[in-house]
């Protein structure tokens, strides 16, 4: 792994499809460490099937252009490897796993990465010392560590779960697909001020979103718009304060 601020992940013209139906155009997209990128867009512009080509998810194809990582291609990484690498990806609707135990799931998750970097495993009082201080950052009960992974847990205790698992996780390229979705504002908040407190120098986030509002806790460097599987605009903060006002009709290629 490089340095702590040296970090980039580099998109160069990248195509992809699912079932041969052409979904990402041509996408060009610079990420450095310590960035913070908004990706906005209509439904059916390309957004979430970006999160997933970089995560490695199988049923896309990519085919052109490439996904480097400090100017290594990753397009030959299984979803695991990149996920050992660095890349977590939060869903907009994260899954329940009944019978297993989030404490559990959690510290499986993290000694497998420990053993990736050759690293000491924890074992299970030692993890959930660990767990217990990330816990406190993002305002989450320790009660939810006992508890079936993600069962029964609200909309906004399913997200803090995964700012929880991208916390412990040592992550470097954190994606954030629609996580302001189905969140009170409330929740929203909470959120939002967890991601942004375990944040590190050397993290990329990469978050995408439909509305501005989320915008208003996590301020992004960078706001990019896409259309049509292309980013056809970028700018800063005041581009998605224009997009909340007039709408994507008024951005045309």
């Amino acid at each position: 792994m490089s340095s702590e601020t040296s970090n980039t992940l580099k998109i160069q013209n990248l195509h992809a499809t699912i079932n041969d139906i052409p979904l990402l155009n041509g996408v060009n997209l610079t990420l450095n460490a310590g960035e913070i990128h908004t990706i906005m867009g209509p439904n059916g512009s390309g957004k979430s099937t970006l999160s997933k080509v970089i995560s490695g998810h199988p049923s896309y194809s990519v085919t052109q252009g490439n996904i480097l990582w400090n100017d290594k291609s990753i397009l030959d990484l299984s979803p695991e490897q990149r996920a050992q690498m660095g890349i977590f990806l939060a869903f907009q609707y994260p899954v329940e796993i009944p019978g297993v135990s989030n404490i559990d799931f959690l510290r499986l998750a993290y000694n497998t990465r420990q053993k990736n970097k050759n690293l000491p495993e924890l074992d299970p009082l030692s993890f959930l010392e660990l767990a217990s201080e990330k816990l406190k950052l993002i305002d989450m009960d320790p009660s939810f560590l006992n508890r079936s992974v993600n069962e029964g847990f609200s909309g906004g205790e399913k997200k803090r779960n995964e700012i929880l698992q991208m916390a412990l996780l040592d992550t470097y390229i954190a994606i954030l697909d629609e996580t302001d979705s189905g969140l009170d504002i409330d929740a929203l908040k909470s959120v939002a001020q967890g991601i942004l407190k375990i944040k590190k120098n050397n993290t990329i986030l990469l978050v995408i979103t439909h509305y501005q509002r989320l915008l208003n806790y996590i301020h992004p460097d960078f706001v990019h718009v896409m259309e049509k599987g292309q980013i056809i605009k970028t700018g800063n903060i005041s581009l998605a304060q224009e997009l909340e006002q007039k709408g994507y009709n008024y951005i045309k290629l």
